[in-house]
């Protein structure tokens, strides 16, 4: 297998992205392609025992910055890191791009540049994969598509529902919308538009409407709302967690007693850490492209760099654009 990591990706490039590959090519054994600046990757490569490592570098003369916006990006830098990664997956030189960059110039080089929409689909899905109380749940639109249509979110569960199964191992994914409520009279326009198609689809299964408190209690392993919704959920739950770690550790510092017990309950916040930490997922996939993206948060280490490898990994294993392919005509 041929995985692409843009080495111009992460806040703090190109030391985690190099690790990262490094880490991959280690524990798989396939071939990693570094892309970007070979002037900064060949002195990271070399701070690292490479000997036996299947790591190829590619020059690509330009960066997606944080900063850059969309819009600019696609004709503006032509010879960027994703451009040049992700060409290599369009012209069958590798399976797939792994990436911790500039999400909104992820967005635009895919569905501009090289890739672009897999035929039939009519908008990308940018996903997330994160922890609840049972396992995993896998999380689309996020912010792709701040404004929706009822058919979007119909192929949002559609190719979400591919990946969990072909890709997480999940044989028959549940799929629910998310809204203020249980009951179908809930939610807004979209929502209620939404229903009868997802009702009358064998190809998703669908469990009805729910709440963030059912979606993180595990009643569902897909959760299907539009890009603005979506974002703002996600941004919600991360926050909330990690203000109750800190409320957690200030609590737990705060007397003799409760350090004590802070000290013989360090196992179990470590495996719940371990639980909830999203560099242990590494990325999640954009689907609807011609191609396999993965995205990984831009304040990724090596370890989150080797895990998004690892989804791309199991997405290609899956043949997961194969799948929506041939699906997605059908709906």
């Amino acid at each position: 297998m041929r995985i692409v990591v843009d080495a111009m990706g992460s806040d703090s490039y190109p030391a985690p992205d190099v690790e990262g590959a490094v880490f991959a090519a280690r524990e798989w054994n396939d071939t990693i392609i570094l892309v970007g600046k070979e002037d900064l990757i060949r002195p990271e490569l070399a701070k690292h025992d490479i000997t036996g490592l299947n790591i190829e570098v590619v020059h690509a003369s330009e960066v997606i910055e944080m900063t850059d916006k969309p819009s600019d990006v696609v004709r503006g830098k032509p010879d960027s890191s994703m451009h040049v990664g992700m060409s290599l997956v369009k012209n069958g030189d590798a399976d797939a791009y792994v990436t911790a960059g500039n999400t909104g110039g992820v967005l635009a080089v895919a569905t501009l540049g090289p890739l672009r929409r897999m035929k039939g689909v009519k908008r990308p899905v940018l996903t997330a994969i994160f922890p609840n109380l049972t396992g995993m749940v896998m999380a689309g639109d996020i912010g792709a598509n701040a404004d929706c249509r009822p058919e979007y979110l119909l192929q949002f569960a559609f190719m979400t529902s591919i990946f969990a199964k072909q890709a997480m191992g999940i044989e028959n994914p549940r799929v629910a919308l998310l809204s203020n409520g249980e009951e179908e009279g809930k939610g807004n326009e979209l929502i209620k538009g939404t229903i009868p198609l997802m009702r009358g689809q064998s190809a998703v299964n669908y469990v009805g409407n729910m709440e963030p408190k059912e979606v993180l209690a595990g009643e569902t392993d897909i959760v299907i709302h539009d890009g603005f919704t979506g974002n703002v959920f996600i941004k919600s739950i991360e926050s909330t967690a990690s203000m109750v770690s800190k409320l957690i550790k200030k609590e737990i510092k705060a007397g003799v007693i409760t350090s004590v017990g802070g000290m013989l309950a360090k196992p179990a916040f470590a495996r719940v850490s371990k639980h909830t930490d999203p560099f242990e997922v590494g990325g999640a996939p954009l689907l609807g492209l011609d191609g396999i993206v993965i995205v990984a948060h831009g304040r990724s280490n090596g370890r989150a760099i080797k895990n998004a490898v690892g989804q791309a990994r199991r997405a290609v294993e899956g043949n997961v654009i194969e799948a929506i392919r041939e699906g997605v005509s059908t709906l």
